[in-house]
């Protein structure tokens, strides 16, 4: 997995911390996540941290189920939150649907990826594909 790491200054003069990696699997992505919050200062709180790693998770499982794989993760922090950015080839949005209890077909992530953020938006990207949008509040 290719992944860097950029420190950035916004207009407003904030530090802002980025991460850039392509996950193949839901625990490449745990891992960009863990490796992203050691170097953060102040850094989240556990909870916060458990949070972000369970929606990326959630998000690449999607993609690579979903889409077929992950086009990129993006993830950056800033002094209010954490944000998440998926990119996957696939146009399709995420669906409601009601949650198989069996396991046999899922449906709990869309929903679970909502109530996990602050915010989340859904935005076609230029290259045919979607980008998904989380926000974690810090």
């Amino acid at each position: 997995m290719n992944d860097r790491m950029l420190m950035t200054l916004s207009p407003s003069g904030e530090t802002r911390t980025d991460y850039v990696c392509r996950p193949e699997r839901a625990a490449d992505a745990r891992d960009a996540v863990s490796s992203f919050v050691a170097r953060l200062h102040p850094k989240p709180a556990a909870h916060v941290v458990q949070n972000l790693l369970l929606l990326v998770s959630e998000l690449v499982t999607n993609a690579v189920r979903h889409a077929g794989a992950v086009s990129a993760l993006w993830l950056t922090a800033d002094r209010t939150g954490v944000h998440v950015r998926v990119t996957d080839p696939s146009p399709a949005h995420p669906q409601d649907r009601t949650p198989d209890l069996t396991g046999r077909t899922g449906g709990f992530g869309w929903p679970m990826i909502q109530r996990l953020s602050q915010e989340v938006t859904v935005r076609e990207s230029a290259d045919g594909g979607k980008i998904i949008l989380a926000t974690v509040l810090r």
